[in-house]
């Protein structure tokens, strides 16, 4: 059946308010007015595959225990654009590796400590990114285990079957290094399977970013990568996560945003750190002075401006 069909189905502007609000408060998604024939349109796909009849009924079951969670993460799904490339905004991956992993090492052997890198890629969609941190991380003699640990997570379970199984098109490698690609993946029917000595390497998390207590599982985090992730969400809820962020960082962690997102009003938590190839944010370490939050905003407008004259 064709969508936008679905037995005429039209959404009330009490229902799309509804709809509207039960995503933001489980999973932070934001849809405005401008959003609402998308948010019918495909809601109307599931009221329609899970034969409830009606936009309320189809609430209800959202609500309904186990079924609703798994209709929830269905739901949720087919709302999310899950648009990404391996080695996607390189520079700043090149930073994580040749400068921030580095930093964070020297720092562990002069305190007397052992142990790898915890990095933290959430809203990883479908894998390339921690997938691309690792690669670069074994291009540069560092060994997964025993210098870093990655972990990924992401909101919706289609996108993490499809990250488990490692397998992509050619639109995923855009920019990639055709060495590295031969090196690191397998061509098989026009699609490209990800070697397995690179599979291992990541652990993928299902997991939403609003579940503060799922999230308390994963332990404390050296760095996070959030990239293009906390543009979906309301102001609220950009605070509430990067809070969260900030409670997972060690004293001396780093946050990495997208090149397109800052943390201008939302937190002045972080202090802006110039790296030799990107921006990125750092959880001060002990015994630093804390990040003047007007300093942080004059830092943050003026890489915001750079970033758009390189663009």
């Amino acid at each position: 059946m064709a969508l936008g069909i679905h037995d005429g189905l039209k959404m009330s502007d009490a229902e799309f308010r509804m709809f509207c609000e039960l995503l933001k408060t489980r999973c932070g998604l934001h849809f405005d007015e401008d959003s609402r024939f998308l948010v019918e349109k495909r809601v109307a796909r599931r009221v329609h595959d899970c034969d409830v009849g009606s936009f309320a009924a189809y609430h209800y079951l959202l609500r309904d225990g186990n079924r609703g969670e798994d209709e929830f993460a269905a739901l949720v799904d087919i709302l999310t654009t899950n648009e990404t490339y391996f080695f996607r905004e390189s520079g700043q991956l090149r930073a994580l590796i040749d400068e921030v992993i580095p930093e964070l090492l020297e720092r562990r052997r002069h305190a007397g400590s052992d142990g790898p890198v915890s990095i933290w890629s959430a809203g990883c969609s479908s894998g390339e990114e921690p997938y691309s941190v690792t690669a670069l991380a074994l291009e540069a003699g560092l060994e997964p285990g025993r210098d870093l640990r990655v972990y990924a997570s992401d909101i919706s379970r289609m996108m993490l079957t499809k990250s488990r199984r490692g397998v992509y098109r050619e639109a995923s490698f855009r920019e990639t290094n055709p060495y590295l690609r031969q090196k690191y993946f397998r061509e098989k029917d026009g699609h490209y399977q990800i070697r397995e000595e690179l599979k291992k390497c990541v652990d993928f998390i299902h997991l939403n970013l609003m579940d503060r207590d799922k999230i308390a599982l994963l332990g404390k985090m050296d760095v996070i990568l959030c990239r293009n992730v906390i543009i979906y969400f309301d102001l609220d809820t950009k605070k509430r996560v990067i809070g969260t962020f900030y409670e997972k960082l060690r004293p001396g962690g780093y946050l990495l945003l997208g090149h397109s997102e800052s943390l201008i009003n939302i937190s002045s938590a972080f202090e802006l750190k110039h790296l030799k190839r990107d921006l990125v944010y750092r959880r001060a370490a002990p015994g630093e002075e804390p990040a003047d939050p007007w300093h942080e905003l004059a830092s943050a407008a003026v890489a915001d401006s750079e970033r758009s004259g390189k663009m």
